[in-house]
């Protein structure tokens, strides 16, 4: 079976009959799901939890379902002997069934790797595939996404950004209208099952790659911060082109220094300082690029200003830095400087990433739910020193102690939420005795937000900032980052209504992700 696995290299090759098991059906399962099906393969989805939707369209596709526990491989799922498993992202190394996969010899994919097998299905003018860009990072992965993708658009590609962000990469592989560059945002998690495949020839081989930051994050579902930070590292295996990483996190720097790439391949550092021969970097208020030029050496492309990106709200030290890292990417491709900059000038932030979501009674409201883990946080409270800060929710085993001890110190107050309260309001008494924290009990999900702005409208005064950047995850008490940011903001309308006459920004333009 090796041999046939090795050979389907491309959607031409004859997938009918192999046995597949999908596990999951999310998004990026059903997405899988559709695929192999199209394929001709025989597949089998299975899931603790269905979407109705996606059951019912099962069946029309051509596959089975099998719904129910997976604290123990489903005698089903043994019966059907796959030839490979394909998981979603979902499903951590130590889950039952990705652990008997493994015991049991059994080829275990994400769909990332199905992705690259495939992605011959619609080809460009010159008879290739679509060229990827690998973006991954603790934080910053969605924006830097995004605006490379835009850059790469305005300099006249077609470009889509895809994966982690929302829009599984099956989808981007299959669309008939066919694209010249994926724009790849990829989780630590896609990144662990692509780490079974790096060495095998025709492995994923990105034109270029960049791993943005690394700091604690998803350390239970790695096992462990070495886990999670190998996991990351394998963003640059095989990359042709451009190694993109942050100067500033030497974690970066040392994956670079030890990924097995293609011969050729450049490492290219971005920072908010005066940038090396084959860097970018900013001097005196400008973004340059020294890296995708001749005379790199002497001399340095103007790519924007800082002051471009203050115009549009973009310029925070940490979405300078994305702005950077987009902008290697784009020059890998050549997109022209000018391109870049007519780019980020149109460039807004998603909803949730630091939106003002009003001013009412002369204090600003800032929604950064996005903020989902303590190195996002930190970015988040160094844009706005002295803010009430509100923070908490589910820590996913990170520990909140060095955020608290370098930011907590500078804010006015804190009010504290979610179920994982009392780990946060410990390290305030421990690093930040003097600043006020007041908890808001976690069992009041319904009208949480409500409570939390009346605490803070009556903690902030005139000029002030309250600042929602839980550095924690939000299923303890809200659907998603999204729909905690949402509540903060219909609490602040809720504020506006009752008096005050500043404008505010409409977040219903925010989506789940």
């Amino acid at each position: 079976m090796n041999d046939r696995l090795d050979s389907l290299t491309s959607w031409n090759a004859d997938w009918s009959g192999l046995r597949v098991a999908v596990l999951g059906l999310s998004m990026t399962g059903f997405s899988v799901a559709d695929t192999l099906a199209e394929l001709g393969a025989d597949v089998l989805v299975v899931t603790e939890g269905a979407d109705p939707e996606y059951a019912r369209l099962l069946p029309v596709i051509g596959a089975r379902l099998h719904v129910g526990g997976l604290d123990e491989v489903p005698a089903e799922l043994v019966a059907f002997a796959p030839d490979v498993i394909v998981a979603s992202p979902g499903f951590a190394p130590h889950h039952p069934v990705v652990a008997w996969a493994q015991a049991s010899g059994i080829a275990l994919w994400g769909d990332i790797e199905l992705a690259w097998r495939v992605r011959d299905k619609v080809l460009r003018a010159d008879g290739t595939p679509a060229e990827w860009l690998l973006i991954t990072g603790t934080n910053g992965k969605t924006t830097t996404t995004q605006m490379t993708a835009a850059m790469l658009v305005e300099g006249g590609l077609r470009a889509a950004p895809c994966g982690n962000i929302g829009v599984p990469v099956l989808d981007a592989v299959r669309d008939p209208g066919g694209f010249d560059v994926l724009v790849v945002e990829i989780s630590s998690h896609q990144l662990w099952y692509l780490s079974h495949q790096i060495s095998r020839e025709g492995a994923v081989s990105p034109h270029a790659s960049v791993c943005l930051n690394l700091a604690p994050d998803h350390l239970k579902w790695h096992g462990s911060f070495e886990a999670y930070r190998d996991a990351k590292a394998v963003v640059y295996a095989n990359t042709r082109v451009a190694c993109v990483y942050n100067r500033t996190d030497a974690a970066t720097r040392r994956m670079v220094e030890d990924a097995e790439v293609v011969e050729g391949a450049r490492a290219v550092g971005f920072g908010l300082d005066i940038p090396g021969p084959s860097d970018v970097g900013v001097v005196e208020g400008i973004l340059v690029d020294r890296a995708f030029l001749d005379d790199r050496r002497t001399s340095a492309l103007e790519l924007c200003t800082v002051d471009d990106l203050a115009a549009h709200g973009l310029a925070a030290a940490h979405l300078v830095a994305d702005a950077l890292a987009a902008a290697a990417l784009a020059r890998s491709l050549e997109v022209p400087p000018a391109a870049i900059r007519e780019a980020l000038i149109a460039f807004h932030l998603d909803a949730h990433r630091i939106q003002n979501v009003g001013t009412v009674r002369g204090i600003t409201w800032i929604d950064d739910s996005k903020a989902t883990n303590p190195h996002a946080a930190a970015s988040s409270l160094a844009a706005y020193p002295g803010a009430v800060w509100i923070v908490g929710g589910r820590l996913k085993g990170v520990d909140i102690n060095g955020l608290v001890e370098s930011r907590g110190p500078a804010t006015k107050a804190a009010i504290v939420i979610g179920l994982d309260r009392t780990e946060i309001v410990a390290a305030f008494a421990r690093h930040a005795p003097s600043v006020p924290v007041i908890e808001v009990d976690a069992g009041e999900t319904e009208d949480v937000m409500a409570q939390v702005v009346r605490i803070a409208a009556g903690v902030a005064d005139d000029g002030d900032v309250v600042l929602l950047a839980p550095a924690a995850a939000s299923f303890d008490q809200f659907t998603s980052y999204a729909d905690r940011g949402r509540r903060f903001a219909a609490a602040v309308q809720d504020l506006t209504a009752g008096g005050a006459d500043d404008e505010h920004d409409d977040p219903s333009g925010s989506r789940d992700a």
